[in-house]
């Protein structure tokens, strides 16, 4: 009944708001919400070559126009124009196609929360546009109306950090560090914080390997624990818990979810390379790209393989 009765500006509040554990930056490689599984897809080195959402145009192509635009992209990447596309410019294309990716989800909110169009988004437009009603005293019976009300604490907080020059209002560099703080080293404190405080339900402020296991797989009817999780338990033990206490500290929080010394950029280049490049002379042909044209693009056909894939495995 309540629904029925909201204008229509509050269900768009309702839209936008975002549950706090889908705000957080999870530990996984920005390239692609995909498992780096070849022998179950390509999906992972799509995503990673082409960039999230383009990928899924690719999944829509015939094989031929996937083809076609593949050998257009070729030309693109070969910049020296040597006919050979290099592990220097494979990898400047992936880091370029993931920055573009941030730029179009950014240039996707933003027509959300500039609401007076002056090309700056104000703390108070943001909070307006997403929390506002549930704000208002007059909605009070809204169910989880202290959810969201933690989840604006947390917001402030993170645009406040984004915000460097503290004048409450976000220039479109400064918005973006706020949608995407695990891009931006000054960000680097408020995502472990907001990592610990979804993670960390005891409050002794680190992470117990229960907490950890926890946050990512949830047993029911005492079933065993499948394979995945048995390796994170390993991993917690054998690599993330640095000091060997047991537990994951702050530090040891960051180097989990942040990890500076790993460049997935040129990890997927060095693979893509190693895959294709068939004369072992650590470069790539427009002939050899295109002889393995379905690790770098999808198309219906492979789209579609994928699919029964997945079933094969389900069933």
């Amino acid at each position: 009944m309540l629904l029925r009765l909201l204008p229509s500006f509050f269900l768009v509040a309702i839209a936008l708001a975002v549950p706090a554990k889908e705000k957080r930056v999870h530990h996984h490689s920005d390239l692609s919400d995909h498992a780096h599984d070849d022998t179950h897809g390509y999906q992972y080195d799509h995503e990673a070559f082409l960039g999230k959402e383009e990928a899924k145009t690719f999944d829509q192509l015939t094989t031929e126009e996937s083809k076609d635009r593949l050998a257009k992209i070729v030309d693109r990447i070969d910049t020296d124009k040597d006919g050979f596309v290099s592990h220097g410019e494979l990898h400047h294309w992936i880091k370029h196609r993931q920055r573009r990716y941030i730029e179009e989800n950014v240039n996707k909110h933003w027509k959300d929360y500039d609401n007076n169009g002056d090309g700056k988004i104000g703390w108070e437009e943001y909070k307006n546009t997403t929390y506002g009603f549930y704000l208002d005293e007059e909605f009070d019976d809204v169910e989880d109306k202290a959810t969201y009300k933690s989840m604006l604490t947390r917001d402030e907080r993170r645009f406040r950090v984004a915000d460097r020059d503290r004048d409450g209002i976000a220039t479109r560099e400064e918005f973006t560090a706020f949608l995407h703080p695990e891009e931006f080293d000054h960000m680097r404190d408020v995502v472990v914080q907001e990592t610990m405080e979804d993670i960390d339900k005891s409050g002794d402020g680190k992470v117990s390997i229960d907490e950890y296991i926890g946050d990512m797989y949830t047993s029911e009817n005492g079933e065993n624990e499948p394979d995945w999780v048995q390796t994170e338990r390993k991993h917690f033990a054998e690599i993330r818990d640095t000091n060997k206490d047991g537990y994951l500290d702050a530090g040891e929080v960051i180097q989990w979810i942040l990890p500076t010394e790993v460049d997935h950029a040129d990890n997927e280049a060095k693979h893509l390379i190693h895959e294709t490049d068939t004369n072992k002379d650590a470069k790539m042909t427009k002939k050899e790209i295109l002889s393995n044209w379905n690790m770098f693009v999808g198309s219906q056909a492979t789209n579609y393989g994928e699919d029964l894939t997945k079933r094969h495995d389900e069933l």
